[in-house]
């Protein structure tokens, strides 16, 4: 239920800080999110070098890249992130079907990716851009036969509707806990399936105790709202 976002500071050598929290928390989270400024830092060889020692364990490793161009280009990167060894990658819902996550959908499903759309985002412009066309996002998503949608844990209120939407054929990962705001277990509460965190774990002097207080406070705030 709880999902890592590796976003290295800058200043400090990415690769050494994102192997520790690796090795320190992989026994105990579902997964890690590598984002595009970290990989522009190491380069798709050295970022291979760390995530392929873990690609056999049942952990979701994803590449946060956002994916928005013309399907082409995003199988093209597709191939590069399943080389790297990560099992999952995020593109944006509102490039559409044809011509875009359509070839994006057919190469990860070749590869053995997970395909990750996001349908809303967690800072103040996504209420105005993305929600008023959330179920045309979310049908998008449906439609290419992705694994999980992105939404946000800061508004509880899209989360639901968005579990509304897409029943339980898609999984919900919802970004936003703690440094943007959401608790711990609120989003899984309203619907998603895994809650992900960065800072409060990563920049944590105790990255292992930070995470472990994360999931209790989650495991406690889920045992509340489900009875």
């Amino acid at each position: 239920m709880l999902i890592v976002a590796l976003d290295p500071p800058t200043g400090l050598d990415a690769f050494k800080w994102i192997s520790t929290r690796l090795r320190l928390l992989e026994g105990i989270v579902s997964g890690f999110k590598i984002g595009l400024p970290a990989l522009l830092r190491l380069g798709i060889d050295r970022v291979r070098e760390i995530v392929k020692t873990y690609s056999s364990k049942d952990l979701l490793l994803i590449a946060d890249l956002k994916l928005a161009d013309v399907g082409f280009v995003m199988k093209l990167s597709a191939e590069v992130i399943s080389y790297a060894g990560f099992n999952a990658i995020i593109a944006h819902s509102f490039i559409g079907v044809e011509g875009a996550l359509e070839v994006l959908a057919q190469r990860c499903r070749e590869l053995g990716l997970r395909l990750i759309t996001v349908v809303s985002m967690t800072h103040p412009a996504a209420s105005k851009m993305f929600d008023p066309i959330l179920e045309q996002l979310i049908n998008i998503a449906k439609e290419v036969g992705s694994w999980g949608i992105v939404v946000p844990a800061t508004r509880p209120n899209v989360i639901r509707r968005a579990r509304q939407l897409v029943g339980s054929e898609i999984k919900i990962l919802a970004p936003g806990v703690g440094a943007q705001g959401a608790t711990p277990g609120e989003a899984i509460c309203s619907g998603a399936d895994y809650e992900i965190v960065g800072r409060s774990i990563t920049y944590s002097e105790d990255p292992y105790r930070a995470a472990l207080q994360i999931l209790s406070e989650q495991r406690e705030r889920v045992a509340r709202c489900r009875g």
